[in-house]
């Protein structure tokens, strides 16, 4: 549900910074600033993470006023249901709906939020922790039906903001907020920056299937804009997290890395058999790895031959999902730049490996 679909891993705290530090593991959270105006007492900065799904107003900011329902708190429901409307009177600023995490997909919270007429939602962590990214729910393909036509921004806070805010309304102000979206594209220069959120899994249906055959449709293109020295690049990887209640737990071991910080989901759904999360985040790391010596060698554009053609070669249907078939990838390459990946996976991931035992 939202789902904290959870695993662990034994990795030593300081191996994965190491890991962190030499590969570039960037499991970035896409944050924008979030500034609350009035009331006086309130007022500041924080940071909110974007949601991986909806229409972010990348370089622009937005006003509104926050509201918290009466009912419906985690937006499991339909407002409908409760007579509850958001929609902002004419001349009044766009109202944001400030729900609870938890009990359902982020999602679903969005667009239930939506569908009764806010402009934005705010989803406060029940739990204190850095921000995650609100991903797409994989598991549920009843969401196909409304992700696509999730038109608003949303963001979540932190647990602690989270309370200050329903403090301030519960106490009668009118809590005005703004969200800036400015710092979350690349600064400009000559040249175009983009990223690209991305997972290795091939198993995890029409989303994966989706955003393969985006990788395999643009890679010509991409290269030759970063050839030229027209575009820059850079790959990010969605990760999950294990609740440190259940980071001994079967499943958080199978799915996850660093004690539970970095997971993915079981791509078979099947716990039993078959590959595990964790096979994914490895999979991950190891194409960041990748990406990082592209970047040093000048030829960032190798990034793309490698996705591509451990897919296509190495699916896990055919269960070839796995170191050797990634190093047989690797050897497709030539010599100085595969040596080069092989030494910085044999000073880190390769150490890490062993010790996920």
């Amino acid at each position: 549900m939202e789902l904290r679909t959870f695993h662990h891993h034994s990795l030593q705290v300081f191996m994965l910074l190491s890991l962190i530090s030499n590969c570039y593991a960037r499991f970035v959270v896409e944050k924008n600033s979030l500034t609350v105006t009035s009331p006086e007492k309130i007022k500041g900065t924080h940071d909110s993470a974007i949601g991986n799904f909806g229409i972010p107003q990348y370089g622009g900011s937005m006003a509104g006023v926050v509201v918290y329902p009466e009912e419906n708190r985690k937006a499991c429901k339909t407002f409908d249901d409760f007579g509850i409307s958001f929609k902002s009177k004419p001349g009044s600023l766009p109202t944001y709906v400030l729900v609870d995490r938890g009990d359902c997909f982020f999602a679903l919270k969005v667009w239930n939020v939506q569908q009764a007429g806010a402009s934005a939602v705010l989803v406060a962590d029940d739990i204190s922790e850095a921000l995650i990214t609100m991903d797409n729910p994989e598991e549920d393909s009843s969401s196909v039906k409304y992700i696509e036509n999730i038109t608003i921004p949303s963001a979540l806070i932190e647990k602690t903001f989270g309370e200050t805010l329903k403090k301030a309304i519960r106490g009668g102000d009118m809590v005005n907020v703004n969200l800036d979206w400015r710092d979350a594209v690349p600064q400009p220069d000559d040249r175009v920056e983009y990223e690209l959120w991305t997972n290795s899994n091939d198993e995890c249906g029409v989303k994966c299937d989706m955003l393969m055959a985006f990788v395999k449709d643009f890679k010509g293109a991409a290269q030759i804009l970063e050839k030229g020295g027209y575009t820059q690049f850079t790959p990010h990887y969605i990760t999950w997290y294990c609740p440190q209640a259940f980071t001994l737990s079967r499943h958080c071991k199978s799915q996850c890395i660093n004690r539970g910080r970095y997971c993915a989901p079981d791509p078979e759904q099947d716990f039993s058999s078959g590959y595990e999360g964790k096979d994914v985040v490895i999979e991950n790391l190891r194409q960041l790895c990748v990406f990082k010596v592209a970047n040093e060698t000048n030829r960032p554009w190798m990034w793309w031959d490698y996705v591509t053609d451990f897919e296509i070669r190495w699916p896990m249907k055919e269960k070839r999902y796995n170191k050797e078939c990634a190093d047989g990838v690797i050897k497709s390459f030539d010599c100085f730049f595969a040596l080069k990946v092989w030494t910085v996976r044999q000073a880190v991931l390769l150490q890490c490996l062993l010790r996920m035992i």
